[in-house]
């Protein structure tokens, strides 16, 4: 097919434009009409200003004369690329690029006329200043021309001309359409060859915004197809475990529970239950917010395998973790006469030799350890309950190689404590049903968070030594185990000693980061959970999995460089017992997410409405590393933006599979120019 040829077959692209392309994944024909303009920057030659009408502050387009172009030196001694522009308005404008960009004076002419996009600055020696401007030849089009994300040794000239060759291949051959007649028809869609012209060269904005509508529509519609399809093979097409109705051990378990479920762990468990007793696997997603009880539903789950007869494990991404869920479900399931065992890859070759004998002759009913579960030594009997905890940390492949351990397909259940919305958990985890635990239990108590600048350290570890007095201890976390060039960060390390010998000499101080040898991990730990070491300085190794109700009191330095999901994490390690707690963000960035996001820690305690405001500051892809689940990037969708949208699609990609198309989608998938979700969804 012509969308499946070598970007070099369009005219003048030879190998030093082809290697450029490459740069940007574009590789075929396809590849090039998949890589959308820049959404929204568009140049309007209705809205093209003059020097004389720019407003400070604000990204704009201007077209001038380079009266003046040359190399200068900062104070400080690095080269920069200077212009001076006139468009004999009244006003002048400097732009400036520096990092290398000397190209730039090559790509102008004085006395000649370009386009200049950038954000306007008032100037020192002229009128305006405008440091990385876009540029371009000032060409005139009688729609809207597309401005595209660009590498050095192309320009948005050179671009636009393959794209309309692209097209002229496109109008000529055709292009394969994705959507059934029936939807494009309901949704009133434009056909595919007309969305991909006017996505790139739109006559006006509402063609811009039809294209757009089709397209985003159509990514969804693909994307949810595949993890549809992908959840019929992984449920209806294997052969599950049934396990039984609830006896006398869940029973014995509910009674040994030091508390009472709270109405939301109760429906988790209601809906787990139903699931687990069906012929078919099941797959859901528990998320709850941090300290919501996910084990003790996990425990409950567990357990009801173990009564149908079955083995059951626990994989979490760290050996810390890993300790925390076996001292937890051993203290729910032990006393009722559940077998459990911990392997992680520090356990002593002579115990995991028993714990492999054990678990192969079905004496273990549930195990619990690290990323050791997935080696091929470990065989267990009849395995028919899989529990993966943090799963975002592992991957689909590592989630498919744990499941395979059962001779039947075993239940997957994944939790995880960072409660994602609604749109990110139907796209991360499309091919799972989700349970949610959006309360926390009595008892647990408010946490105070505090925004601090540095200059109050002192402020804040007079604080911490206040605290210890008491009999508190508290954790103070670093962005970084050790000095890294380019990064001015405190360090573990280095903060160690600091505090140990000023703000907190006198106090029990230790250091715990991912570095360390496990053993030495573990005996720190040990000291900090009991009462031994007041102070722990640690990096996000303690993310996770730590349970001391004793520590009171959070110190996270350099605040700015974590996002809100992991600094949501890290608080959600106080609080965990009777005392008023306190988190204390300290940075001194003035950056606006930067800013933004730590001023939401401060006044949002709900994870789940936090979530929120991460997707919306920091992206899907970024909140939640769409990479690791095998999902491909968004070209133009926007899961904060299209939530309508996606669940449109998903409902849409549902009907034809309750109708037996799954022909339609499978070709639609596989036809798709960039073979995103052919490759990573066989279908």
């Amino acid at each position: 097919m012509w969308w499946h040829k070598s970007i070099q077959s369009l005219k003048g692209v030879g190998a030093k434009t082809a290697y450029s392309l490459a740069r940007l994944k574009i590789h075929t024909i396809g590849d090039l009409l998949s890589y959308f303009p820049r959404q929204d920057q568009y140049l309007d030659f209705r809205r093209i200003h003059r020097l004389a009408d720019l407003t400070p502050g604000a990204t704009q387009l201007f077209s001038a004369a380079v009266r003046e172009a040359r190399e200068k030196r900062s104070g400080r001694g690095k080269s920069y690329a200077y212009l001076l522009l006139d468009d004999g308005s009244g006003r002048q404008a400097e732009v400036y690029w520096f990092g290398g960009q000397r190209y730039r004076l090559r790509q102008v002419r004085p006395g000649s006329w370009y386009l200049f996009r950038g954000k306007v600055q008032k100037g020192r020696t002229a009128a305006w200043m405008i440091a990385d401007a876009e540029i371009e030849q000032a060409e005139r089009a009688a729609g809207l021309l597309p401005v595209y994300p660009l590498t050095e040794g192309l320009t948005q000239t050179a671009m636009r001309k393959l794209v309309k060759q692209a097209l002229a291949l496109a109008e000529e051959a055709g292009v394969f359409e994705t959507l059934p007649a029936d939807l494009l028809g309901r949704f009133a869609f434009c056909n595919r060859r007309q969305a991909f012209h006017d996505l790139h060269f739109p006559a006006d904005y509402d063609a811009l915004a039809d294209a757009k509508r089709r397209l985003v529509f159509e990514e969804l519609f693909l994307l949810q197809g595949a993890l549809l399809m992908n959840r019929r093979l992984q449920v209806e097409q294997v052969q599950g475990v049934r396990h039984g109705h609830s006896g006398e051990l869940l029973r014995q378990v509910y009674a040994h529970l030091p508390f009472s479920l709270t109405p939301d762990q109760q429906q988790a468990v209601v809906e787990i239950f139903c699931d687990m007793e069906q012929p078919k696997p099941m797959y859901r997603l528990l998320q709850g917010d941090v300290g919501s009880g996910k084990t003790v539903v996990a425990a409950l789950a567990l357990a009801k395998a173990k009564e149908s007869g079955y083995q059951g494990c626990l994989m979490a991404p760290t050996e810390i973790l890993a300790n925390q869920h076996f001292h937890t479900l051993s203290g729910f399931l032990s006393p009722c006469g559940v077998k459990i065992a911990l392997l992680t890859g520090s356990t002593p070759a002579a115990v995991r030799k028993k714990i492999l004998a054990q678990l192969a002759e079905g004496i273990i009913d549930v195990l619990i350890g690290t990323h050791a579960l997935l080696q091929e030594t470990v065989v267990f009997q009849q395995l028919s309950l899989v529990i993966t905890d943090e799963q975002h940390r592992f991957g689909v492949r590592q989630r498919a190689m744990l499941a395979q351990k059962g001779e039947l397909a075993p239940d997957c259940l994944i939790m995880t404590a960072t409660p994602i919305p609604r749109t990110m958990a139907i796209t991360v985890y499309g091919d799972l049903d989700v349970s949610s635990i959006k309360h926390l239990p009595p008892g647990r108590k408010p946490i105070t968070t505090l925004v601090y600048r540095s200059s109050r350290r002192g402020e804040v570890y007079a604080g911490v030594v206040r605290q210890a007095g008491q009999g508190r201890q508290a954790y103070v976390v670093c962005p970084m185990i050790e000095e890294q060039d380019g990064f001015d960060l405190a360090t573990v390390e280095g903060l160690y000693e600091e505090l140990s010998n000023g703000y907190l000499a006198g106090l029990k101080c230790a250091v715990l980061h991912g570095k360390m040898k496990q053993a030495d991990k573990d005996a720190v730990m040990k000291a900090f959970c009991a009462n031994e070491i007041q102070v722990l300085l640690a990096t996000t190794v303690i993310e996770v999995g730590v349970n001391v109700p004793n520590a009171s009191l959070m110190i996270v330095e350099g605040a700015e460089r974590f996002g809100l999901a992991q600094l949501h994490q890290l608080r959600g390690r106080i609080g965990r017992g009777e005392y008023a707690s306190y988190c204390v963000l300290i940075s001194d960035s003035d950056g606006e997410i930067a800013s933004q996001r730590l001023a939401y820690m401060r006044d949002i305690s709900d994870g789940f409405l936090l979530a929120e405001k991460d997707l919306e500051l920091r992206g899907p892809g970024e909140l939640f590393g769409t990479r690791q689940h095998g999902l491909p990037d968004m070209r133009l969708a926007d899961l904060f933006r299209d939530g309508a949208v996606l669940r449109a699609a998903r409902e849409a990609a549902n009907e034809l599979l309750v109708q037996g198309r799954d022909a339609e989608l499978r070709h639609a998938i596989a036809a798709q120019f960039d073979k995103r979700f052919q490759t990573l969804f066989p279908v």
